[in-house]
């Protein structure tokens, strides 16, 4: 059998978006190497995926629940609620920082062989998905032991993962390739992950929060997606539905910006990298 081979100038950025459907198996196979490294031979990756959001929702209980005395929302218990919200806000962190350094992380692949970069970032989103299935089941035994039935529209939680995915993707390529260039930008995540973790509704209830600031606090993409895992698991709130429009708004928005960002900055990474 015989084989063309086309050498032609700007011939793979007009079949870029059709090499991503041909290099799928690529990003299967780098999703399931960082699956795999993260937990094969080792109890270190599950039990971080378990302690992380059990310790951080036994802090936010103390410090919102115990000793600001903040109310929750309904008659679910403090512990519950706060749960709910660290397993969103745990996929959106965890995708977010992943996405961030993956280009630098793997070096060495993108600087030997041509395929679409995009998959890179996109793949490192499979760990963070694993972290939040296993808390997904911890999430249960929780909602057992507190004798806490999950309303009917609980299976609006896959949509709601997809877009905290979205959400953290978005701003996710943009750090990726500015990361490239400048690795201060690595030091900045840390701090963008802890600075929104404080101002999202995960220890607290957005009840709390004055109707003059509403519109503003929605603003935050991530706070639709906790409102709205909150109204799906626990049905302890109305449907949010003007902070998920938000959230799916700026998701879409961030999202466009990102790839525009990594598509512009993307022949210049094998150079720099």
């Amino acid at each position: 059998m015989s084989h063309e081979l086309v050498i032609e100038a700007g011939r793979a950025e007009r079949q870029y978006w059709k090499d991503l459907w041909r290099y799928r198996e690529l990003f299967l196979i780098l999703t399931w190497r960082d699956v795999a490294v993260q937990y094969k031979q080792t109890v270190v990756g599950i039990l971080w995926a378990v302690l992380r959001p059990l310790l951080t929702m036994a802090a936010f209980t103390f410090v919102f629940g115990k000793v600001a005395k903040l109310p929750s929302e309904g008659d679910v218990p403090y512990p519950l609620m706060v749960f709910v919200a660290m397993l969103p806000w745990q996929l959106f962190a965890t995708s977010l920082a992943a996405t961030a350094n993956s280009l630098v992380s793997n070096s060495n692949l993108v600087s030997k062989v041509y395929f679409p970069r995009i998959i890179v970032p996109a793949a490192t989103i499979g760990v963070a998905v694993v972290d939040f299935a296993i808390s997904f089941v911890l999430l249960a035994g929780m909602m057992l032991w507190y004798q806490f039935v999950p309303p009917l529209q609980v299976l609006a939680v896959i949509p709601l993962t997809l877009l905290a995915a979205i959400v953290a993707l978005g701003p996710g390529l943009i750090l990726c390739a500015l990361n490239v260039t400048y690795r201060d930008f690595r030091i900045i995540v840390p701090f963008i992950t802890q600075f929104g973790l404080y101002i999202s509704p995960v220890g607290f209830s957005s009840g709390i929060v004055p109707d003059k600031w509403r519109l503003l606090y929605e603003c935050n993409p991530v706070v639709g997606v906790i409102d709205g895992f909150r109204w799906a698991v626990l049905g302890s709130m109305d449907c949010p539905v003007r902070a998920l429009t938000i959230s799916f708004s700026c998701a879409i928005v961030f999202l466009l910006l990102g790839i525009g960002v990594f598509r512009k900055t993307e022949r210049t990474f094998a150079d720099v990298i």
